[in-house]
């Protein structure tokens, strides 16, 4: 049975109760009527009319709360539709002002342990339903990502490129490829990913626009004899852009395809070098910040970081489509780790518990008003019938009760005065 469906049933219960009490005191009045020049008579007739006035006033009372008794157009009823914006405004109010206080919140988090909380929650988690969890979010993230938002991607990084030193970047990012043992396979997958790239004629011809642009940048800045002799090899066919687009595909397709390729070695022990380079040598930082500003500058670069986007990202589609995944398979190994470090090291748990209450704390302050309003906007969204409609399901009983109550005080006041009314007339 639906739970609310039970809540809707209780006030309609409850007033037919405080109804039928009410229909008992006019009965017992009617009873007592034939009766009423005796002694007992009169009292129970004074207990009965005393109970219906208290039951009636009561009535009264609760029905103007969220309606017109009996239609009529009384002043001051129907209370709470008259007044559902202004109760709306002051329930956000009295919520965000005395309730979501920071000292109120300080005093409720700082009685549990957020992070003890999130280790026993690590603690249940077992390695092959983190791999599954991490295996279904990635697939739905990818999947998500439409193929427009590559070419976004690729501005976004073009324009952070340009407006920061690459240099230590490149340095740090080097250093911890090699140490998380990703040189090799950073090697492979970048080299099988222009290889899939330099399959497709457009990425072919981007490739060949930037070779045009090397070589016209090399001829602008050689003198007369070596241009000259770069010249006549062109016109010989001896250099040609297709002939080197495809040297270069077929160098790249032998570097992603055999480990033991000199030029992937070689590729490894530079990498190896590359970021104490990087940091040591000023002229070299500067030639690899010139060569990204002139790179980005490109229109060909432009085209094949769009180029480079797409594969990349049909690539870890691919890869999260598979049986065995290597990116579920990284993203399952880190989650882990970072699991078991939040079970065994105390000292983080400790950290993790100040940084989390702090950044609740900080996060109240900062949307302190915007929780007020949230909350008023969520009174204001039930409208004067839903008010009323909530108030009745939660509050209801109570008030059918104070009809009851009236009833039965009121009863008990008119006996207890007409008694005393029959002690004095004795004495």
């Amino acid at each position: 049975m639906d739970p609310r469906a039970s809540e809707g049933r209780r006030p309609a219960r409850q007033r037919r109760l405080a109804s039928l009490v009410l229909l008992a005191a006019v009965t017992l009045a009617a009873a007592a009527v034939p009766f009423r020049t005796t002694w007992w008579g009169g009292w129970i007739l004074a207990i009965a009319e005393a109970g219906i006035v208290g039951g009636l006033a009561d009535w009264f009372a609760v029905t103007a709360l969220f309606r017109r008794p009996l239609g009529l157009p009384i002043p001051h009823t129907a209370i709470i539709p008259a007044n559902w914006e202004l109760m709306a405004e002051r329930v956000g109010v009295m919520v965000g002002d005395r309730v979501l206080t920071r000292e109120y919140v300080a005093r409720e988090i700082a009685r549990f342990d957020l992070a003890e909380l999130l280790a026993r929650g690590a603690e249940r988690i077992r390695p092959a339903e983190l791999e599954s969890a991490v295996r279904v979010v990635a697939r739905w993230a990818a999947l998500q990502i439409p193929a427009e938002a590559t070419d976004d991607v690729a501005s976004w990084l073009t324009r952070l490129a340009r407006a920061s030193a690459i240099t230590p970047l490149l340095a740090t990012g080097l250093e911890i490829a090699r140490k998380q043992g990703w040189d090799q396979r950073l090697i492979e997958t970048m080299a099988t990913a222009l290889v899939d790239a330099l399959d497709r004629p457009d990425f072919r011809t981007a490739v060949g626009d930037l070779v045009d642009e090397v070589l016209a940048g090399y001829r602008a800045q050689m003198s007369l004899y070596p241009r000259l002799l770069i010249g006549l090899a062109t016109t010989f066919g001896l250099i040609d852009r297709e002939r080197l687009v495809t040297a270069l595909h077929e160098a790249v397709r032998k570097i992603a395809a055999d480990p033991g390729d000199p030029l992937r070695v070689r590729l490894a022990e530079t990498l190896a070098t590359l970021p104490g380079r990087l940091r040591d040598d000023a002229a070299l930082a500067a030639r690899v910040e010139a060569a990204k500003d002139e790179l980005l500058a490109s229109p060909a670069v432009a085209r094949l970081l769009d180029d480079a986007a797409a594969g990349l990202r049909r690539t870890m589609v691919a890869d999260l489509g598979a049986e065995s995944s290597e990116v579920v398979a990284w993203l399952t190994a880190r989650l882990d780790q970072a699991r078991l470090a939040l079970t065994q090291d105390e000292s983080l748990r400790r950290g993790l518990d100040r940084w989390l209450k702090d950044r609740i704390t900080e996060a109240l302050d900062r949307y302190h008003d915007r929780i007020a309003r949230f909350i008023e906007r969520g009174v204001h969204a039930l409208g004067p019938e839903g008010a009323v409609r909530l108030i009745e399901e939660h509050a209801g009983d109570d008030l059918q009760y104070i009809r009851v109550n009236g009833t039965l005080v009121g009863g008990l006041a008119g006996g207890g005065l007409y008694a005393l009314r029959l002690l004095l007339g004795l004495l």
